[in-house]
Parts: structure tokens; C-alpha cells; sequence
């Protein structure tokens, strides 16, 4: 496969020089989001609202920036994202639109509709075939997100304590399955409790959906029937007496993530945006976030997911780690800053799947405006 074009511009500005915002319209031109037909066609802008309580989520500014261009090619674009499997304020519709308001995601803020992709209780979805799926031959996907005539992925790469980072593979994998398939995605990749580091807190029963933990020894033990190895205990424990079984079968996760980004997009046109700020080290799904793990780098944007979240983990590793942050805590001296920061996740797993897969490719040419 050829290499990929991922076009890049940093956040500098000059005094009455083009802002961040006219930079990322500036940058979707530069990279040809032209070439898209997009006159009368109904467009799924995939974003992560932000759990209520995070600060680090994108800005709507972002969202209307890109909203704002497609109505200009003649789009008629929405935001949109779906249900959660955990404890928190995105499980239904409702309450998730209510998130999104609370976050400044309204029609007025970035000039467009929420759409929540798989309804009311996360349940209107569909079955999309994955031909080159090893692990998955049809994928759970958000109704709204599939019935888009055009799908664009607006992602806020980050750090990820399962995944190792979040980006665009897991913004359209994770993000656009229904609550059926994000347990299906998470089913192979339970955690495991440390019982010599276990304190009985239970604060990983608060923030478990599913009723996994059992205590009755005086130490946290999961019950993997139940639990669905969304993760959200591992991050919550005070003591990091829980962790994720990464054996070789816990990089499933990561393959049935790419595989389900590849049932989004394939068979239609697709454009991704890549911002690397407000570098966090876990999910956006938490209701809190940590300091950065690395300075602000930039806007990045392809017409390929996995050349653009292959550029985005190379221009994080290739920061010095910010002090007072999870990596510089924890001592760490590996130059890859996002092993550094979630050590027992390997992030190569998800790009060389979805490389294997079709889904794009690793190599690519950095175009800096």
C-alpha cells in the first residue's frame, strides 16, 4: 500500500494572524476535504462529548469549525456519538444530550444537531458485515451513524489504559458501536485483582454497571460472566490493585476495535481530524482528568485513520513528558511516552491490525502547513 498523506499545523498564531480555528479550516482544505461530493448529503460528525466533570474533551468551538465547512460544501452535517456500557451520564439518550448541553455541545454552540447513534436506550443499531474481520464478521454499529451518507471522525488523541491511546481507530470502533458492540468489543479483556494490593475500598463497585465485585473475602474478585472488561475499575483503583489480563488474548480488543472503525467506514466517503491537545492519559469517558502526559502538538487530518493515528503517536512520543504528570510520576525513562504512561498496553496492537485488515496503512508522508 502506498503511503498515506496526513497533513499538520500546529497551535502558534501570530497577533491578528489566523486564529486555531481558521488554521483547522485552512488545514481540511489543505488535505482535500474538497473532493468529497458533499452537496445534499447527510454527514455523521463522530465526537466524544465529554463524561460530565472531564475537562479535557475537545471544545465545541472545534466541532462547529468543521460543521461550519461542511455546510459550505453543501452538507448538512450532525454530531453524533453512542450510548455507554458503564456507570456515568451517557448510557441513554436523554441524559446524554443532556452531557453534551452541559459540555457547550448545543445546535447553537457548534451549528448543528446531536444525533445519539443508537437511540434511546443504545439499542437501534445494525449489523454491518466486516468481509476481512478475524475476530468479528458483523459489527454492532449506531443506526444513525450507518444510515450517514458521509462520516467524518473529529478525535481528541489521548492517552487510553486499556488501548494505550485513544484516537481515531478508537473514536469510530468503540465510539460508533451500540452498547451491543462495545460489550462484544470488550468481552475478551477482563481485568484481574491484585488481592496483596486490594484495600476493600470498593470504589470499583461504584463505578461498575454490571455488578462484577464480590468482596465477601475481605478482597476485591471480579466475576468475569458478568463484568464486560469495560475498565472502569482499573483506572478508579486508588492502590492499581486492578489490571487488565494483557496477555495475547487481551490485544483482542484492540483487533476488534479496528475492525469495527473498518465496518464504519468502508463503502462510503470518509475524512478524519486529529487534535493533540489536552494530552490526558485516560479516556474522556472518565468523569475527571489528569494533567496532560505531553504538551500540546497540533492539528492533524487524512483521508486514512490509521496513517493519522500512527502520525499522532509519533509526534506524542516525540515530546519530553510534562512535569508533574501520570509519566513523570511513575519515573518512567522510555522514550515512548504513551507506554510510559499505560505500561501493560501495547498501542502497536490496534495500527498493525487495522493495517492487516485494510483499514489504511502505518507509513505516511507529514505535510506541515
Amino acid at each position: 500500500m502506498e503511503k498515506a498523506n496526513v497533513y499538520f499545523t500546529d497551535f502558534r498564531v501570530k497577533p491578528f494572524g489566523k486564529n486555531v480555528l481558521q488554521k483547522l479550516t485552512a488545514l481540511m482544505q489543505k488535505a482535500g476535504i474538497e473532493q468529497i461530493d458533499w452537496e445534499g448529503k447527510f454527514t455523521a460528525i463522530k465526537i466524544h462529548f465529554g463524561e460530565p466533570g472531564n475537562l479535557s474533551f475537545l471544545r465545541p468551538n472545534f466541532a462547529r469549525a468543521v460543521a461550519d465547512e461542511i455546510r459550505r460544501l453543501g452538507g448538512n452535517p450532525f454530531l453524533t456519538d453512542c450510548n455507554t456500557l458503564y456507570v456515568g451520564h451517557r448510557k441513554d439518550a436523554l441524559d446524554h444530550i443532556e452531557s453534551a448541553y452541559q459540555n457547550g455541545f448545543t445546535p447553537y454552540t457548534t451549528g448543528c444537531h446531536i444525533i445519539i447513534g443508537d437511540g434511546l436506550k443504545g439499542t437501534d443499531d445494525v449489523e454491518v458485515p466486516v468481509p476481512t474481520g478475524e475476530y468479528v464478521k458483523t459489527a454492532r454499529i449506531g443506526r444513525a451513524v450507518m444510515d450517514a451518507d458521509i462520516f467524518v471522525s473529529l478525535n481528541h488523541f489521548k492517552g487510553h489504559e486499556m488501548t494505550g491511546f485513544g484516537g481515531a481507530i478508537k473514536n469510530i470502533g468503540m465510539g460508533c458501536g451500540s452498547r451491543a458492540g462495545k460489550m462484544i468489543q470488550h468481552n475478551d479483556s477482563k481485568p484481574l485483582v491484585d488481592e496483596n494490593l486490594c484495600i476493600n475500598c470498593k470504589l470499583c463497585r461504584k463505578v461498575c454497571a454490571h455488578d462484577a465485585q464480590d468482596f465477601s473475602s475481605g478482597k476485591a474478585r471480579i466475576d468475569h460472566n458478568r463484568c464486560v472488561g469495560c475498565g472502569q475499575c482499573v483506572a478508579i483503583c486508588p492502590k492499581d490493585a486492578i489490571h487488565g489480563d494483557f496477555s495475547q488474548k487481551a490485544g483482542v480488543l484492540d483487533c476488534k476495535m479496528a475492525e469495527y472503525a473498518l465496518a464504519v467506514v468502508q463503502g462510503r466517503p470518509h475524512f478524519h481530524i486529529s487534535l493533540v491537545v489536552d494530552v490526558s492519559p485516560n479516556c474522556d469517558c472518565h468523569p475527571e482528568n489528569d494533567a496532560p502526559i505531553v504538551p500540546d502538538v497540533g492539528i492533524f487530518a487524512s483521508f486514512d485513520p490509521v496513517a493519522l493515528d500512527q502520525a499522532c503517536a509519533d509526534a506524542v512520543n516525540a515530546q519530553h513528558p510534562c512535569r508533574n504528570s501520570q509519566i513523570t510520576d511513575r519515573g518512567c525513562t522510555c522514550r515512548d511516552n504513551l507506554t510510559s504512561s499505560a505500561p501493560s498496553t501495547n498501542w502497536e496492537l490496534q495500527l498493525a491490525h487495522a493495517e492487516k485488515i485494510g483499514l489504511g496503512t502505518r507509513k505516511y508522508d507529514l505535510i506541515t502547513l
